[in-house]
């Protein structure tokens, strides 16, 4: 039975059969404020009438195919005019078409869909503040179909015309521009030729804020929604000058118009991912509209996210992969000409996004290329099931790495005019990742057969190490770039290789006290052993820094000399970049057990208050953490966690009133306050009783102060109930459902887990909000007696959920931090008898190598 799945070889064979014109689609969401008719649909409450009519060319007659549709009922099947049973028809979310026409067929199925709250499909939510139902729909990969009957998959483009009833006073908003309704009936023209994942619906009484891009005689009408409780925290002004200056640098670059007829940009709520390429119609997670103070950090990577969804309205939308193998490509390449975008686009206020890039997206790219999952850039996508795991640092982080090698390898102007090249080339229609290609080989004259093949079609890192002699005055007498293919992780498929690299090599001397660059060499470095003879017969340099720039995708390593002057002033770099190179690697060592994490908070406590990137100090927060409550050596941590937080305090004292650095540094305090005395200061900081100057107490500071008070045991439900008094809206109960699941009773844990795990009706971003609450680093006694439970329980979760509820459950609640040897027996026995799905089976392959590296990294620390 197929189920929701969908092969690669049934979509090439309906591919080869169909070709699909136009759908025209007529949604009665009248009933949505109610939640619908009542019935059994899946968790959302209720569902809606959907009718989908599609036309679509046939090349053999009596053919038989299908159409996809993930439906509690259906009412009515009709080809070329002839009624079909739909008892007989519909089936494993496929309705079959059989005895098709040679040439034009016409296909009307009317249903019954099912509104959700998971985020995927038609997902409704109502808003406690005014009690108002508001929509949107998220159909990558495969969700169009939980709306309308369709062909889903990415390479069967159409146009849709889509007719929409909704109840008074709402607004509705669609790919096309929006249409002025009648009788609360909105008729949108049918959009151009698109792919099914792209569509989109949102409807509801959204606020709106209004305005335009004009160039060349062209005005693109822009907007900008959220729900009215968000509506005095929305900085449209912001995002459109971030939007503008994507329009601006883009349609430059890409030497192509923009292709739709109108820019929406939609903050919705619960949402599961950061946002989605809709054509014309982009859906983003609402928390990216600021309810409080946030870091400059925080509006850096929301622009990336609206340039990087901006991006794919030519790549991915205008220009459509064939099929999901080539997921990486659109990813990869919205991320990096975003974060190029940021870095040089006149006027950008983030010049510096190579730093966070190196800092942020590269260590998630390493952290994946070294788990047993590793796989190739291009990966081998079977099925729907396989592609539905593969959102992951390989295809958006990994892919963006190479992408910015493959520029410092061919040029970037070269790089440009092969993907304008490639744009007018296959303007609406699908491709594979040799057209692009093909057009960069056109333009650079570079043959890139050789470079895909080791480095997209090849999985794992490669080393570069500095090989280096020096004669007795200090002269160097040989320089080497040594290449290294360490073995992929057990259970990784394919085989370690040595890849072309382009790199940059920086020479740093201490000048007043700060490390200068004074030499910089580009080279191709290739094979084991790459000669530098341009650095021989000058003065050895403090610092030798490999990959300098960050063009390439590698692990560095630092030569003894540079090392020990590295960790003496790491924070004494005068650029960003070599800063957050240097802090990437030693995370890297940590990581891999080569420098113990004791060290690694001296290297940071030495070096972080000289930090001035935001970006770079809010990572080292985050990894710190991790390492003192996964990496530390468990008779040492609790030490070692008491020397961080002293720590934190002491910088969030000491930094600027009122300064990105003193929010971070409270955040961060707050995060692991643990004596008596911190946790007073955490409570009259929310009491009113305490105060740090220039530091404002607002509404999600609350939150993070109470979760940590929760969690001590500090904060009960009486304290949770009145700080949700204080903020009754959807974020103050997701924080309230955090803080709830956090204390420290097994009684707590107890309700958090069955709410989660023998329940399915939370939505999804409660579900997310207790499983964060539930998993507490300082709880491991309390919590290990689930370890049991979680294994007893995730495969039926894995088949009975939807898939992003599913993985929520299954990442979210494995035992991460029962760092031993019983929880690799746990899982080991249960992957042996369990016969999970392939998807299921990665995810819990990846969460185990996660403790075989902890084991690895606390004993390195306890030899230390």
């Amino acid at each position: 039975m197929p189920g929701t799945n969908l092969t690669r070889d049934e979509a090439q064979q309906r591919a080869r059969l169909l070709t699909v014109d136009a759908y025209e689609i007529d949604l009665d969401l009248s009933g949505a404020q109610e939640g619908g008719t009542p019935g059994d649909a899946e968790n959302g409450g209720g569902t809606y009438r959907s009718v989908t009519t599609v036309r679509f060319e046939v090349a053999e007659a009596g053919a038989d195919s299908f159409i996809d549709l993930v439906a509690p009922a259906v009412h009515e099947v009709r080809l070329n005019g002839e009624a079909l049973d739909p008892d007989e028809v519909f089936k494993d979310s496929r309705i079959a078409l059989p005895g098709l026409r040679a040439g034009r067929n016409e296909l009307t199925v009317v249903a019954d869909c099912a509104y959700t709250n998971t985020g995927e499909g038609l997902h409704r939510f109502v808003d406690p503040v005014d009690q108002q139902a508001y929509l949107y729909t998220q159909f990558e990969v495969p969700d169009a179909r939980r709306v309308y009957a369709s062909f889903e998959q990415p390479d069967l483009k159409a146009t849709f015309q889509f007719t929409v009833k909704a109840p008074e006073g709402w607004t509705v908003i669609s790919n096309s521009p929006t249409p002025e309704p009648s009788d609360n009936i909105w008729r949108f023209e049918p959009t151009p030729r698109i792919s099914t994942y792209i569509t989109a619906l949102i409807a509801g009484p959204y606020h709106s804020v209004h305005s335009s891009y004009e160039k060349d005689g062209r005005t693109v009408p822009l907007g900008i929604y959220c729900r009215p409780s968000l509506a005095e925290h929305l900085d449209a002004e912001e995002i459109f000058a971030v939007t503008r200056q994507g329009f601006e640098w883009f349609q430059e670059k890409f030497d192509y118009a923009y292709p739709f007829a109108k820019y929406d940009q939609l903050f919705v709520p619960e949402f599961n991912a950061g946002a989605m390429e809709n054509a014309g119609a982009v859906t983003i997670r609402d928390q990216y509209v600021f309810r409080s103070k946030v870091t400059d950090a925080a509006y850096e990577v929301r622009a990336e996210t609206i340039l990087h969804e901006l991006a794919h309205m030519w790549f991915g939308d205008l220009v459509t992969m064939e099929w999901w193998n080539d997921l990486w490509l659109n990813e990869s390449f919205a991320t990096y000409t975003s974060i190029a975008c940021q870095a040089y686009a006149p006027g950008s206020k983030w010049p510096h996004s190579w730093t966070t890039f190196a800092n942020s997206m590269k260590t998630w790219a390493y952290r994946q290329d070294q788990l047993p999952s590793t796989h190739p850039i291009m990966a081998e996508i079977n099925d729907l099931d396989d592609v539905l795991v593969n959102f992951d640092g390989i295809t958006y982080a990994k892919g963006a790495s190479v992408l910015k090698q493959l520029v410092a390898y061919v040029g970037m102007d070269e790089f440009f005019q092969g993907v304008q090249a490639y744009f007018k080339a296959h303007a609406y229609g699908n491709t594979r990742l040799s057209d692009l290609l093909g057009a960069l080989e056109e333009t650079s004259g570079r043959d890139l057969k050789t470079w895909s093949k080791k480095w997209l079609e090849t999985a794992g890192i490669n080393i570069l190490r500095p090989e280096i002699e020096v004669d007795a005055q200090g002269v160097i007498t040989s320089f080497a770039v040594r290449q290294e293919a360490p073995a992929l992780p057990a259970g990784a498929k394919g085989e370690p290789v040595l890849r072309p690299h382009r790199i940059a090599i920086g020479a740093y001397e201490l000048q007043g006290g700060k490390l200068v660059r004074t030499e910089r060499i580009e080279l191709d470095v290739d094979g084991e052993l790459t000669p530098v003879p341009q650095l021989v017969g000058r003065t050895r340099p403090a610092v030798v820094l490999l990959n300098d720039d960050d063009l390439s995708y590698a692990k560095v390593r630092l030569d003894e000399e540079s090392l020990k002057t590295v960790t003496e002033h790491l924070g004494d770099f005068t650029e960003s970049l070599p800063r957050a190179l240097s802090w990437a690697s030693a995370w890297d060592m940590t990581r891999d057990g080569e420098l113990p994490t004791r060290d690694y908070l001296s290297l940071v406590l030495s070096g972080i208050g000289k930090e001035s990137d935001i970006g770079v100090v809010q990572s080292l927060h985050r990894q710190v953490k991790l390492a003192l409550d996964l990496y530390a050596a468990p008779d040492w941590r609790e030490r070692g966690l008491a020397t961080w937080t002293a720590a934190a305090l002491e910088q969030l004292r000491a930094a600027e009133p009122g300064s990105d650095h003193q929010l971070a540094w409270a955040r961060a305090f707050a995060a692991s306050a643990r004596t008596d005395e911190q946790l007073d200061l955490l409570q009259g900081l929310l009491d009113g009783t305490q105060e740090v100057p220039g530091l404002a107490v607002d509404t999600e500071l609350r939150w993070s102060l109470l979760h940590r008070l929760a969690a001590t045991g500090r904060a009960d439900e009486k304290a949770i109930a009145a700080e949700l008094d204080r903020d009754k809206t959807s974020a103050g109960e997701r924080y309230a459902a955090t803080a709830r699941a956090a204390r420290p009773t097994a009684e707590a844990k107890t309700e958090a887990w069955a709410s989660v795990v023998e329940s399915d009706r939370l939505p999804n971003s409660l579900q997310e909000s207790v499983i964060g609450g539930f998993v507490q680093t300082d709880q491991r006694e309390l919590l290990a007696s689930f370890t049991a439970k979680y294994f007893a329980a995730v495969k039926d979760i894995w088949n009975s959920r939807s898939h992003e509820m599913a993985q929520q459950i299954a990442v979210g609640l494995y035992p991460a931090l029962q760092v031993s040897q019983e929880t690799l027996d746990a899982t080991d026995a249960w992957l042996a008898s369990a016969e999970p799905s392939a998807a299921l089976r990665r995810l819990m392959t990846e969460s185990r190598a996660g403790i075989e590296r902890a084991l690895k990294a606390q004993a390195a620390d306890a030899a230390a």
